[in-house]
């Protein structure tokens, strides 16, 4: 084994070259040095690792311009793999790859994020499409082409590093970073060896029809608008008539599918009250359960959400009165399909404009080919996930990407590159009511150099979620839960505590 590298041969790779490429800035990083993750739940935290830390600009086209980065260990603490990250949202930002290439670094990684070719505007991402107006090669770096290069990239200067290639290399990403990984799995299957799919907006086109419908939903009317105590109303009584669907009373639905819930039961009936919903609130709850529709057809264009977390996360993405749903939805059809900065929601046309979006840019931005044998052929393997209490992405999305996958691929062949997981209670990514802290890498990491394939995945639920990213001691879990390969689900086995997963059993719901 070579020693650990000494300051200069970091600095050596100030010299290095690559076509489309050129390396900006190369520093060693120290552990008391402090990593920005760029977001304000997250402040700056000590970096607890040494590491090369270079960035690139990546100019695969003339019209490209991709700030990537690469922290490389020492060689005495390089674990011999190498882990690109997904960015979040519309990206724009180096910060969000920092939380998870600061985990990589810290279990000995190689590690590699962009910013997807754009450089964004507010916290932590870009808050603003503008960039992609008139700039057809700024989306296809984010929509597919800025992970690819960087991975190419990272890998060369691996090499150049410690003289020697990777022997595994992984992509995790959620959100927008999911619909990265399983772009990497479509369109580059040889990249990576395994691939972690979080919560994926892989469908961009019909996630922007669902996230314009619902802001039309709620604002059909004065009156349709849902404030956060109507969401706590339309929650308690999904509970109260649900929750022991699964065995246990824990305000959490194992399957929300399984509870056929009409919101007209709290409607009011002498006026508007507290605890009930006016005729206007009902009509737009059932719009967002129910999806965006044509209105001719009466087809969906994508699923929408399901019942038993409204009060977690709605009002943030949907109902709130800075939503972020309306936000995505005016950028995405302002700047990328309609290409006209004056374009805002009054002007929509959902059946027109979706089939416009679709063709435009769904070629681009979605990664939702139900046709992974490429990837498959060469050996790799995914780990697909989402929460069951995801406000920003509806989950059933997800469910029925990867059941066209099933359908497609058919079952004995997806079962062997490819795991998906429900978790009960995870809002988007991270938080949420239920155990939602869960590590979905180190099972990949087993499949992929063991042939061990996962089953059953425990997800913990702490007081302080956000401790480990901001490099705190982790309390004892208030609660832990097994994650279950679906379409199984947990069930109680009938005895012992209901917040210890050894007392849970996966087995599949009759239909």
């Amino acid at each position: 084994m070579m020693p650990a590298y000494a300051e200069n041969s970091c600095d050596d790779l100030k010299n290095f070259k690559m076509a489309q490429l050129h390396v900006d800035s190369v520093d060693t990083v120290t552990p008391a040095d402090t990593i920005d993750f760029g977001m304000p739940i997250l402040p700056p935290v000590p970096a607890n690792a040494t590491f090369c830390r270079v960035l690139l600009t990546l100019t695969p086209t003339k019209g490209s311009s991709i700030r990537s980065e690469v922290w490389l260990p020492p060689q005495k603490d390089w674990n011999g793999k190498f882990l690109g990250t997904g960015n979040g949202g519309l990206a724009g930002s180096l910060n969000p790859p920092h939380v998870a290439m600061r985990d990589a670094v810290a279990r000995g990684y190689a590690t590699a994020g962009t910013d997807t070719g754009h450089v964004g505007e507010g916290e932590g991402w870009s808050l603003n499409g503008a960039w992609a107006l008139g700039h057809p090669e700024r989306v296809k770096d984010y929509g597919y082409r800025s992970n690819h290069v960087t991975a190419l990239a990272a890998k060369a200067l691996i090499k150049a590093h410690y003289n020697k290639a990777q022997k595994y290399s992984y992509f995790q990403g959620c959100s927008n970073g999911g619909r990265e990984a399983l772009m990497e799995a479509q369109r580059f299957p040889h990249d990576y060896d395994g691939i972690v799919a979080g919560a994926p907006a892989n469908a961009w086109t019909g996630i922007s029809a669902g996230f314009a419908w619902n802001t039309k939903a709620i604002n059909e009317t004065p009156e349709s608008a849902l404030p956060d105590d109507k969401l706590a109303v339309l929650q308690d009584a999904v509970i109260k008539q649900c929750d022991l669907i699964d065995g246990v009373a824990d305000g959490i639905l194992e399957d929300p599918r399984r509870c056929v819930f009409n919101p007209a039961v709290v409607q009011c009936t002498n006026g508007d009250q507290a605890d009930c919903l006016s005729a206007a609130q009902v009509e737009a709850a059932k719009k967002i359960y129910q999806g965006p529709r044509n209105s001719k057809t009466g087809a969906q264009m994508y699923p929408g959400y399901p019942v038993g977390s409204e009060a977690v996360q709605w009002s943030q993405w949907i109902t709130g009165p800075k939503a972020d749903q309306a936000f995505y939805a005016t950028e995405l059809f302002r700047n990328m399909v309609h290409e006209d900065a004056a374009w805002d929601l009054s002007k929509l046309n959902l059946d027109a404009d979706y089939a416009k979006s679709v063709k435009k840019i769904g070629p681009i931005l979605n990664s939702d080919k139900p046709d992974m044998s490429a990837f498959a052929k060469k050996g790799g393997k995914l780990i697909l996930y989402h929460g069951w209490a995801d406000g920003a992405l509806t989950p059933l999305g997800t469910i029925k990407y990867y059941e066209r996958l099933h359908a497609k691929m058919g079952a004995a062949a997806t079962a062997k590159f490819m795991r998906f997981y429900m978790a009960p209670g995870l809002a988007h990514c991270i938080g949420g009511p239920g155990p939602n802290d869960f590590d979905m890498l180190t099972p990949l990491e087993q499949w992929v150099e063991k042939k061990t394939a996962p089953d059953t995945i425990i997800a913990s639920k702490y007081e302080n979620e956000y401790a480990k990213l901001l490099g705190m001691e982790q309390s004892e879990p208030l609660r832990t839960r097994p994650l279950c390969p679906y379409p199984k689900v947990a069930h109680w086995k009938g005895s012992g505590s209901t917040d210890k997963a050894e007392n849970f059993e996966c087995r599949a719901d009759k239909k």
